[in-house]
């Protein structure tokens, strides 16, 4: 397994764990997480770079899930679907240096691991129409420069 797996996984276990006690991560939440594992540096780094852009993206990150989800509020969303799908977004939003197919596999690997039957086809749903999107945007948008 590759760092920036166990760091998803990582990222994922702490943003699980805000959003079942209702409650802001703070540091001192995320230094008694770390406190009992042993992790290589890379590995914490980038957990905290996933975990810091959701916290900072939030309310826009779940905009894009409830425009793609339409039957589906993000309250009604299993919390690990939702968690998962923060990340991912976070990451094909701001983290260029992924392809969009990694961070869109990764997630839906992860959901299977974590979440139930359902949860890595309707994780894959969501991404796969956000990135659509988004590249419609980018195209529209390039478009209109050229005119």
């Amino acid at each position: 397994m590759g760092y920036r797996r166990k760091a998803r996984e990582f990222a994922l276990q702490i943003l699980y764990q805000s959003d079942f006690n209702r409650g802001p991560i703070n540091e001192e939440i995320k230094n008694a997480f770390w406190s009992d594992k042993s992790v290589e540096p890379q590995v914490k780094i980038f957990a905290e770079s996933l975990i810091n852009g959701v916290i900072d993206h939030r309310e826009e990150i779940d905009v894009l899930i409830q425009r793609q989800s339409k039957h589906w509020s993000t309250g009604r969303m299993a919390m690990v679907d939702r968690n998962i799908l923060r990340f991912a977004i976070f990451e094909l939003s701001y983290l260029d240096d992924i392809p969009a197919k990694v961070t869109i596999n990764e997630a839906i690997e992860i959901a299977k691991i974590y979440g139930n039957e359902e949860s890595g086809a309707f994780v894959n749903g969501i991404l796969d129409h956000i990135h659509h999107d988004s590249l419609a945007t980018l195209t529209t948008s390039k478009n209109k420069k050229t005119d």
